[in-house]
């Protein structure tokens, strides 16, 4: 081996050393960041769930402390009450059938999008693109308005139609692209082997594109369940109201009583943070599949 060669080996040897010191500083910058950002979305659950263990006299002279002893009362008071389990039971509902009509509907309108070309196709994607910038804030006067005049106020309907409708732009913004994926040549094939247009869509498109329907469905549960606003407007009967409205009526009747609306806040976020920690591998790979379509 000449000296040339032992030289430019070295140089080499150098330059991926020095690569693989500059990836090594990048990444423990990026894991920094992140720990970062995860101690603070992490932060104020962990202490709205560990507040509910405490006494307010726990909570005035150290707000920051852990509890010393722990109390399971508030949590046993909660759990004994009917007023968070009604307002359980009509979150369920109203997150369930808001699901179950986001999904049913984004999927019809996703199949005729992405699998027909028809005229004013293309407006019509755009417009439910557009959807995505149009927050129910915005809309919440006229939209009132409207469920008044179908009779709709201080009903459960009331809250989920409206619900379904902001739910269907993101719900058929990602479920596109993956009926856009499926072969031409499959749906040709099923074509000739005698099976219809309606049987192509049950028994390949829903199978096929079974990731994205699961993400669009997890995402419109989370979704309803943690609304506040539109609630807020249409719901006055406290035998009506979700779990965001019965934590802001248990929070004016318990006012002095912090440990307690502790504890019920972070009974109603239980469920929805369950939902998601179970499904969280599979709204990853739903979305990274509607990119690539």
């Amino acid at each position: 081996m000449t000296s040339t060669s032992v030289a430019i080996g070295a140089v080499g040897t150098r330059r991926r050393r020095s690569s693989r010191a500059r990836t090594g500083g990048a990444s423990g910058w990026v894991y920094l960041m992140a720990t970062i950002l995860v101690a603070v979305c992490i932060g104020p659950v962990l202490y709205v769930i560990i507040g509910g263990f405490r006494t307010n006299a726990q909570i005035t002279l150290d707000p920051s402390g852990f509890p010393t002893p722990w109390v399971f009362e508030n949590y046993g008071g909660v759990l004994v009450s009917s007023e968070f389990w009604v307002a359980m039971g009509n979150s369920t509902i109203s997150a369930v059938a808001t699901t179950v009509g986001a999904v049913t509907l984004g999927v019809m309108a996703s199949y005729v999008i992405a699998r027909y070309d028809f005229f004013g196709k293309g407006a019509m994607y755009s417009l439910f693109a557009a959807g995505l910038m149009f927050p129910a804030t915005v809309a919440i006067t006229p939209l009132y308005l409207l469920i008044r005049n179908l009779g709709l106020v201080n009903s459960l309907w009331g809250i989920i139609l409206p619900q379904i409708a902001f739910a269907l732009p993101t719900t058929i913004i990602i479920l596109v692209p993956f009926l856009r994926a499926i072969p031409r040549e499959l749906e040709e094939a099923a074509s000739i082997d005698g099976t219809g247009r309606l049987g192509f869509f049950w028994r390949m498109v829903i199978p096929l594109s079974l990731p994205g329907v699961i993400t669009v469905g997890i995402l419109a549960f989370v979704t309803t369940w943690n609304g506040y606003i539109l609630p807020l407007f249409i719901l006055s009967d406290p035998g009506l109201f979700t779990l965001p409205l019965g934590v802001q009526n248990f929070a004016s009747q318990y006012s002095v009583d912090t440990a307690r609306v502790l504890a019920y806040t972070s009974l109603s976020m239980v469920p929805a943070l369950i939902f998601f920690s179970l499904f969280e591998k599979r709204i990853v790979g739903g979305l990274t599949g509607a990119v690539k379509g």
